[in-house]
């Protein structure tokens, strides 16, 4: 039984033989592997095998392997199996070819407007998913985010998240973090996980807001020189004006952002979709404060066309001397003139 998992490309794990490394971080290994079963290619994501030896992770790394298994998403990575090999823990899930977005920020900078907010919706989407499961991703960053090829020009990416905290979460709750630690990105983690306060869906309404700011602004929106005054600021500092990078933008931009990077979690959206909906909103001119004058600003989009109210319908005319008698109990119930 292996002590790590170095070592391991070429290895077999529970029918699926490990390929090459695609990843990994301080509690897990991501290999792209391959379904000796099925004859697929599928990533193959291998814990730490210390975390096999702690009966409540076990517990939990197993319900919230089915939970996560459960959620049918056109935007959450498919789980396909979870389980323990060799005296390690295991999940294999869909290969998913392309990039994360980490690397096409660090590829390209800046995303254009359409695009970022084109991301944002669809991780948004995942998110609120998961969440209607009852389960919070806490580690939302552009590393979890994966950027696959879209089907068409209107749709020139399809967005994945992955990575759901399986073990995050539970890590927590079993010791194997130390008092006054949290778990997240320091970049990109909201304030209550910070000060140990109880997490919902709406930590990674922050955490969303952290990779939106940086997929327009090129930066993300807290910058200190160590990660102490990093977490202070995210504690107790506001958050920057997006617009000071992309003037281009309506000042609503940075109202959407600044309530998603609210401090408490009461001051924030509800869902994600939620906040990216008032993102879009903002971006076009359309927030409220829409009709103010935005000086050196173009609309990224087209705005929509100007809807008229309907016309009145015309005012009849008044009817034949004959058939007066008949129209003036109609006149007199509908409130509606006749012309002379």
């Amino acid at each position: 039984m292996p002590a790590t998992t170095d070592g391991m490309i070429g290895r077999q794990i529970a029918g699926y033989r490990l390929e090459r490394e695609l990843g990994h971080g301080g509690m897990a290994v991501v290999y792209q592997a391959r379904d000796l079963a099925l004859g697929r290619t599928v990533a193959v994501k291998l814990l730490a095998p210390e975390l096999a030896r702690n009966d409540v992770f076990r517990k939990r790394f197993e319900h919230e392997s089915r939970v996560a298994a459960a959620i049918d998403h056109p935007h959450i990575v498919p789980v396909f199996e979870a389980g323990e090999a060799e005296g390690i823990l295991f999940i294999a899930m869909r290969y998913v070819q392309g990039r994360d977005l980490r690397a096409l920020l660090d590829r390209a900078g800046p995303l254009s407007v359409r695009q970022a907010v084109r991301i944002a919706a669809q991780v948004a989407s995942a998110l609120d998913a998961a969440h209607a499961h009852e389960l919070v991703h806490r580690d939302v960053k552009p590393g979890n985010i994966l950027v696959a090829e879209g089907t068409d020009s209107d749709h020139p990416e399809h967005v994945y998240l992955t990575d759901f905290g399986l073990t995050k979460k539970s890590l927590s709750l079993t010791g194997l973090t130390t008092v006054g630690q949290f778990v997240g990105t320091v970049d990109y983690v909201a304030p209550e996980q910070i000060s140990g306060r109880p997490v919902d869906g709406r930590c990674d309404v922050y955490s969303l807001g952290c990779v939106v700011f940086e997929s327009l602004a090129g930066v993300t929106p807290f910058r200190r020189e160590d990660d102490f005054a990093l977490l202070w600021a995210h504690l107790h500092d506001p958050p920057p004006a997006l617009t000071a990078h992309r003037p281009e933008l309506p000042v609503e931009v940075d109202q959407a952002m600044a309530r998603a990077l609210a401090k408490s979690p009461d001051d924030r959206y509800d869902t994600c979709l939620d906040f990216v909906t008032a993102l879009r909103r903002a971006v076009a001119g359309r927030g409220p404060h829409a009709g103010r004058p935005q000086v050196g600003w173009a609309p990224t989009e087209v705005a929509p066309a100007l809807r008229l109210p309907p016309p009145e319908p015309p005012v009849p005319p008044r009817p034949p001397q004959w058939a007066t008698p008949v129209f003036a109990v109609r006149e007199s119930a509908s409130g509606r003139p006749f012309l002379p």
